[in-house]
């Protein structure tokens, strides 16, 4: 490995930035087909044995160049931003341009070495795909809903506002179709959102959200690691005796599985028995209730984390037994 190189992704370019021992080169592509292959060339001609390549995870702009590089034997690391962004500030850098970015990317890759990134499977993609265009459908119908509930008096309007919200309706209704017959087609995923189905809170949507999102338990070493993939580990400030701030959620993760996992955790903070017990006890100790909240989202995740690892369902009694044995 000769050579550590930063990307910085944008919708129509590709900042790069490869550092060596000896120099810096960087060079601006278009984020196209034709601009992965130019990105591929370059670095052949420059790291004969091997580069490291990071980028931050930026969503969809940056899936595609980052599975590219991954299928031809680079190793790619995908980083949450906020990785970046600390790493920046602990090097009090303060510039702020593509090339700044990428250049910082590539000095993040050489110092900290982060792990390897692999591309999610077909089915998986596949699945995030869909789920993230219902997200998006179900957004536009509540838009269309609130004009249609807005005041609005013109029977034109009203008219157009109604056979938008039919279109969607029966757009929504097909969506979730394919993702139930996606699901039937690969009973790998059908037997895990089963698995997670089976603890009180959540359903199927939030199921195939975890799984398309998450896309593999076994990268993460404990659910505390999964946990803080998702960003609902707890963030303290505090200093000496006069300093001490309440905890707040971190939210240096997946801002997509905090959305999804909200009404989950207050629903199982009624139905759930040990996210009941849990929240009870914090309510006891005076804890604000978005904070229990919070909580309660990250024993779902570790719930999660225990029947997808043990391919058991849940079980309420879990708790009671070990405490029998012992």
């Amino acid at each position: 490995m000769n050579g550590w190189v930063g990307i910085d992704v944008a919708k129509a370019t590709l900042e790069v930035v490869l550092r060596r021992e000896q120099d810096e080169q960087a060079t601006t592509l278009p984020n196209t087909k034709a601009g992965f292959h130019s990105l591929h060339h370059f670095l052949q001609k420059r790291c004969r044995d091997g580069a490291h390549i990071c980028l931050e995870a930026t969503g969809l702009y940056g899936d595609a160049v980052a599975e590219f590089l991954h299928q031809r034997g680079y190793r790619v690391s995908v980083v949450n931003p906020a990785r970046i962004k600390a790493y920046g500030d602990s090097r009090m850098i303060r510039n702020k341009t593509d090339r700044s970015d990428a250049r910082l990317i590539a000095q993040f890759c050489r110092t900290q070495q982060p792990e390897r990134w692999t591309p999610p499977a077909p089915a998986a993609k596949e699945l995030r795909a869909l789920l993230r265009h219902l997200d998006d459908l179900q957004a536009m119908r509540q838009q269309e809903h609130n004009r249609a509930h807005s005041g609005e008096t013109s029977p034109t309007v009203l008219t157009q506002l109604e056979a938008h919200l039919a279109f969607l309706d029966s757009q929504i209704a097909a969506l979730k179709q394919l993702i139930d017959d996606h699901f039937d087609q690969h009973p790998d995923l059908k037997q895990q959102r089963d698995l997670l189905t089976s603890i009180p809170g959540i359903g199927d949507l939030t199921a195939g959200k975890l799984l398309a999102e998450i896309r593999d338990i076994r990268a993460f070493g404990s659910a505390r690691q999964l946990a803080a993939f998702v960003g609902v580990t707890p963030r303290q400030h505090q200093s000496g005796t006069s300093i001490r701030r309440p905890s707040r959620i971190s939210k240096q993760g997946s801002a997509t599985l905090r959305a999804a996992l909200y009404l989950p955790a207050v629903v199982a903070k009624r139905h759930n028995p040990l996210v009941r017990d849990l929240a009870e006890r914090l309510q006891a100790r005076g804890h604000s209730q978005m904070s229990i909240i919070v909580a309660a989202m990250r024993k779902l995740l570790h719930l999660a984390y225990g029947v997808l690892k043990s391919g058991q369902p849940f079980d309420p009694h879990y708790l009671d037994k070990r405490v029998a044995i012992a």
